[in-house]
């Protein structure tokens, strides 16, 4: 018989490896904006300072963050059947996490991360076997779950994230959505099939922009909700969070830390949320969970190294007093 989790994560999963190397950062203004670049001279070898290989992808670093906090989880994805597949496989069962997913004759997920003065990292990602997973490979009978936590996924594996929607929806499973920049800069219409089915959905400022426009943080929040979710959460590095229910919208400020490494820190902001809304159907509860955790990530290097169990969660949570402004909308 199949196994009951409280949440499956559906996401890319790949091996990551850092390239801690010496960089220039250039900053570009123009009238409406400003850009930082990392610039690294043409034709020339640069010597890697510090080279670590760790697993990452939004699918994986989710249902590790969950798996520690105490639920049941499975990882659905598409990995490569190959060396860096089987490390994420041997992660994953040294997590107590269920692989539901499908083997597929791509390479696995790949992706060079280039950590500049700053600390903001820029991303050399090859998706591989995570575009690949198909609808018609999965096992529909291991598919038995309270929630779906879906992260980026792009070409086929997006068309597949779609009627995982539609039978999410059929078999009165919820949703909580975590898109990225890649999914955001086509559209709420692109997204609709899988919005208007959403119970919570988490992306950050620039993604909320893409989507609804820019506007302030009030109408971009009644905005986003009116495509579908029943709960908006909006992150903004270092600003605050902010989070609307239909009735409330609640405002978060982040801590002011010292930041190693961002890498993985939406993962587990967002899925930290979904577990704060699991154990206490609460936002203001979520919300606290959600920046416990990834601040813990971004003051260590690597997406799961400083993941949080929940009663580390719970002791932070304690000692930061953080508070949430709440007001009607």
């Amino acid at each position: 018989m199949s196994r009951m989790y409280d949440i499956i994560t559906v996401g890319s999963a790949t091996v990551d490896v850092f390239a801690h190397t010496k960089s220039e950062l250039i900053k570009i203004k123009t009238s409406s904006s400003e850009e930082d670049l990392i610039a690294y001279p043409s034709g020339s070898k640069i010597l890697i300072k510090e080279l670590r290989f760790t697993i990452g992808g939004g699918g994986t670093n989710s249902a590790v963050s969950l798996a520690r906090l105490g639920h049941k989880v499975a990882y659905l994805g598409s990995l490569g059947n190959d060396e860096n597949g089987r490390r994420i496989l041997d992660l994953l069962k040294k997590e107590k996490l269920d692989f539901i997913g499908v083997l597929s004759k791509e390479i696995t997920g790949y992706s060079i991360i280039l950590d500049s003065i700053e600390h903001d990292r820029t991303i050399l990602t090859y998706k591989g076997a995570n575009d690949k997973l198909k609808f018609s490979g999965i096992n529909l009978k291991k598919l038995k779950t309270r929630w779906f936590y879906f992260s980026s996924m792009i070409s086929e594996s997006f068309k597949t994230l779609e009627k995982l929607a539609e039978f999410a929806e059929k078999n009165k499973i919820k949703i909580a959505f975590n898109p990225s920049t890649y999914l955001a800069e086509k559209g709420k219409n692109y997204l609709k099939k899988i919005l208007i089915r959403t119970t919570i959905l988490i992306l950050n400022n620039e993604e909320a922009s893409l989507l609804v426009g820019k506007n302030n943080i009030k109408t971009t929040l009644k905005k986003l909700y009116e495509l579908g979710p029943r709960i908006v959460v909006i992150t903004n590095g270092k600003k605050p969070i902010h989070a609307y229910d239909g009735k409330n919208i609640y405002a978060l400020m982040p801590n002011k830390i010292k930041v190693i490494e961002s890498t993985g820190a939406g993962d587990a902001f967002a899925s930290s949320f979904l577990s704060g809304i699991i154990k206490k159907n609460d936002v203001k509860f979520a919300l606290k969970m959600g920046l416990a955790n990834s601040e813990s990530v971004i003051t260590h290097p690597g997406a799961k190294n400083r993941l949080l169990n929940y009663k580390e969660i719970l002791k932070v949570i304690k000692k930061r007093h953080a508070k949430i402004k709440k007001f009607k909308k």
